[in-house]
């Protein structure tokens, strides 16, 4: 406990001394995009994805509390009372209604550069909000939620380099892998990635590259070993108005692990191309007020 004092103690000193004013922030928008990609694997077709988060700004520290959502056009469903049935693969479908949107929430805190923060991750599919369980309990279904922690970099906050690096580790929830007794055991999935973005200033268009690293066996991430997974490039365009910016991009992105020529496209849709399917595009509108 007392450490947890100190650490707080320390974060609200570094606050307090900036130089500049705190004042309050927010952004609120969304963004409509052909796929959603999530470090650069497929999590869905054409979705609808808006974000809402508040706080405070200090000329080099803010911190952030938020809200962001995933609807996407393949979560839908709008009948009931219909028996599943086995189609021609063998696969058990359900006709009946769904509503599967993912609905996450964010705290972050950045100093100077240095950004520290939590996310969870909770899916609306009757699983618990929170999934603190012990490994021995997470087998059910009731529990798909996830949180993880994460740090990172950005050198742009006091030069103009534009790169950043960032660590994301889940702690709690659904993220397991098994050993050769077939006994469940945390996997601590976590992802590493290098960024670099360069802005035309000018003409307002920003290019980015990331490359992104699971480290270890991942069963969020589909790796059993090391495995580069996400490289990454994208191009944004954005207008300013007075009170709304629209932003338009495009992004590519390749997963490097087990690649070969049967699994860069796969005719297939939903989970069954999540990890599986090695390139992977969308591009999107936004709109932030």
């Amino acid at each position: 406990m007392k450490k947890v004092l100190v650490l707080a103690a320390a974060i609200v000193a570094v606050v307090m001394s900036a130089k500049a004013e705190v004042e309050f922030a927010y952004d609120a928008g969304f963004e409509a995009v052909s796929s959603y990609i999530w470090r650069g694997q497929y999590n869905g077709g054409l979705s609808f994805q808006p974000d809402v988060e508040i706080g405070y700004d200090g000329e080099h520290s803010s911190f952030r509390a938020g809200v962001w959502a995933n609807l996407g056009a393949s979560d839908w469903g709008f009948r009931k009372g219909l028996a599943t049935y086995i189609d021609a693969e063998g696969t058990e479908i359900d006709p009946n209604t769904r509503f599967v949107p993912e609905l996450d929430v964010v705290l972050s805190f950045s100093t100077y550069g240095l950004s520290l923060g939590v996310n969870h991750y909770y899916y609306c599919d009757g699983s618990n909000f929170f999934s603190w369980q012990s490994v021995a309990d997470l087998d059910g279904s009731n529990n798909t939620s996830t949180t993880e922690v994460w740090a990172g970099y950005n050198f742009g906050d006091l030069t103009k380099a534009g790169l950043y690096f960032n660590w994301y580790t889940t702690v709690a929830g659904q993220d397991l892998r098994y050993d050769e007794n077939g006994d469940a055991k945390r996997a601590w999935s976590s992802y590493f990635e290098i960024g670099y973005d360069y802005t035309f200033e000018n003409a307002g268009v920003t290019l980015g590259a990331v490359v992104g690293m699971s480290p270890w066996e991942s069963p969020i991430y589909g790796n059993s070993k090391f495995a580069v997974n996400n490289i990454s490039l994208k191009i944004n365009k954005e207008w300013e108005f007075d009170h709304v910016t629209l932003d338009l991009f495009a992004q590519g992105s390749l997963n490097t692990d087990g690649l070969n020529k049967d699994n860069v496209f796969i005719k297939a849709s939903g989970d069954e191309k999540l990890c599986n399917q090695k390139l992977n595009g969308t591009i999107g509108l936004g709109i932030w007020f």
